[in-house]
């Protein structure tokens, strides 16, 4: 026997132009309507990229990596040159036209320095983060910025083409990574990156920081740049700042804050 069920006009007309339009209910789920969506959509997450300063690598960022990556951002990791403020902004700003999309950019050390020039080229870049970083003011040097930290036990190296430095070996922990056991500071000594002194003498071209908002991590243990050379930069770049009992090699020694305020910039962007 089958059993009819008389269907109101409206409602079959309903149905009909529903289907139409390709939306389809499951049986015994109601269709509401309002003036709000059931789910907010959300801008995709930025991609992170890294970029490591003078007497390490990108190694260096492998604890923060793994953390970001954990937490859904796709990440780089720039091999920055260390040939010299002007040819390492060349280099990433190179970088970063192959990546589509918004973008943070993350500078440890004189890597401050190479991104505060090179987001200036790219209109994707939506935050700046400074760890433990160099922020120079257009026409300054690296080597300005120093002059406000204690002097630092530098080996000099001729190389073809210049000088590089690199921080005597024996007080490599003393200087970059008092925090991080003596093992680790002995490897991170042995494989450090030297600089060019073109890292230092080269005059910053760009001031980023003045359209695009920051971030700073201020460490407060640090002997490679002073805490208060580190304040006199975020101040007067107007970044956000935050403080922690640190070494330079924070991201080695405390990646979770590390983590923390890279994705604090990056949820701003969205």
């Amino acid at each position: 026997m089958r059993i009819r069920v008389r269907v109101p006009r409206r409602v079959a007309l309903a149905v009909g132009a529903l289907t139409l339009l390709g939306v389809t209910t499951a049986p015994g789920v109601a269709m509401a309507t309002g003036g709000g969506s059931s789910s907010a959509s959300t801008s995709p997450k930025p991609t992170i990229v890294l970029v490591h300063g003078a007497w390490a690598d990108s190694s260096s960022w492998s604890s923060v990596l793994e953390r970001l990556r954990k937490d859904g951002y796709p990440v780089r990791a720039i091999a920055n040159p260390l040939q010299g403020l002007t040819s390492d902004t060349a280099h990433v700003s190179s970088y970063l036209s192959t990546i589509k999309g918004p973008m943070v950019l993350v500078g440890h050390s004189y890597g401050g320095a190479v991104i505060t020039n090179s987001a200036a080229s790219d209109p994707d870049v939506r935050a700046l983060v400074y760890i433990a970083g160099f922020i120079p003011a257009k026409g300054e040097t690296v080597g300005d910025l120093a002059k406000r930290s204690p002097d630092l036990p530098l080996v000099q190296t001729d190389v073809p083409g210049g000088q590089e430095v690199s921080i005597n070996p024996d007080r490599f922990r003393e200087v970059f990574a008092g925090d991080v056991d003596k093992t680790t500071a002995a490897d991170l000594a042995a494989v450090q990156r030297p600089a060019n002194i073109k890292a230092v003498v080269d005059a910053s071209a760009q001031e980023a920081f003045r359209s695009i908002p920051s971030w700073d991590l201020i460490t407060r243990q640090d002997h490679a740049i002073a805490p208060d050379a580190q304040r006199f930069m975020a101040k007067r770049a107007g970044a956000h700042t935050e403080e922690v009992n640190a070494s330079h090699a924070v991201m080695i020694s405390h990646p979770a804050t590390v983590t923390h305020i890279i994705e604090d910039a990056a949820r701003s962007t969205r």
